[in-house]
């Protein structure tokens, strides 16, 4: 009998170890299974973010075999200065989401031409809201200019104003491509020129969109579009899910982008731009609109 009850109370107590356990291996499991979830989630992060939209080869070619210009990589960023040496003026770049820095170099082949200095951020993961570092790291590849103006393209649009905001003694001038800021932190800005081009039929920074932002930014900003131009014709890059249909040509677009940004460092450079009032308006071709 007493081997009996020892057996029972071994054997109840077996049964309760195994309850309290039970409650731990369950814990146990779901811990793996999310630990699991999110190792996939960040490895289809990463895939879809590296999934990059690339520079179309004859566009980039071009601008290799141009010796008007110099095209160079260094440290996380595609440089493209005048072959006659840099000016006093430059712009630190940020490129759109997914979108790979040399797509750009068509962009600014003329802008660079014409005596600007021209780094475009390469930045962590190809999303520049991840770009943490500072102005000065991009800045530094270029220490003969003088004067910097921050940009960028879409979501790398959004970084520019980030980057103005935070660092304003560094920034003399905004351009944004198909982009606006995510909130209205420049507004009062009145020592900040601010350009805003834009395309008529951009299927993702629509011209309503663009209305919409103009109060986030400071009273003299100049705003200039591309008739007939579309998201993807700021870069080089191909189609762009979303977007709309051009009816002008990728170097009529080039065209335009490089009138807009003459015209509007022209002004900026002279202390017009950025002085407040009710919004400059600019024309495709970069000079203030009747």
């Amino acid at each position: 009998m007493a081997r009996e009850a020892r057996e029972a109370r071994e054997a109840r107590a077996a049964r309760g170890e195994r309850r309290r356990l039970r409650p731990l291996r369950v814990l146990g499991i779901a811990g793996a299974v999310l630990a699991g979830v999110l190792v996939i989630a960040v490895a289809a992060f990463v895939i879809w973010a590296n999934a990059t939209y690339a520079a179309q080869p004859d566009a980039l070619g071009d601008v290799e075999q141009d010796d008007r210009v110099v095209l160079a990589e260094r440290d996380g960023a595609v440089v493209l200065t005048p072959a006659s040496g840099a000016g006093e003026q430059g712009l630190v770049f940020f490129a759109g989401a997914k979108v790979e820095p040399e797509a750009y170099a068509a962009t600014f082949r003329e802008t660079a031409a014409q005596g600007r200095t021209v780094v475009i951020v390469q930045s962590f993961l190809n999303l520049p809201l991840l770009e943490s570092r500072p102005l000065s790291e991009f800045t530094d590849l270029a220490p003969e200019v003088d004067a910097w103006a921050v940009g960028g393209h879409s979501m790398g649009g959004v970084q520019a104003c980030r980057v103005a905001d935070a660092e304003p003694e560094a920034v003399d001038a905004l351009v944004l491509f198909a982009s606006y800021c995510a909130d209205d932190a420049l507004a009062q800005r009145d020592d900040l020129a601010v350009l805003s081009l834009s395309a008529t039929n951009d299927g993702l920074a629509t011209p309503e969109k663009i209305e919409a932002s103009r109060d986030d930014l400071p009273d003299g900003a100049v705003f200039a579009t591309i008739e007939g131009g579309v998201h993807a014709q700021f870069g080089a890059y191909g189609e762009q899910s979303g977007d709309g249909t051009p009816t002008v040509s990728d170097e009529r677009a080039r065209d335009e982008i490089t009138a807009a940004l003459e015209g509007f460092f022209a002004l900026a450079s002279n202390g017009d731009g950025g002085e407040g009032g009710d919004g400059a308006e600019v024309g495709a071709v970069g000079y203030p609109a009747d």
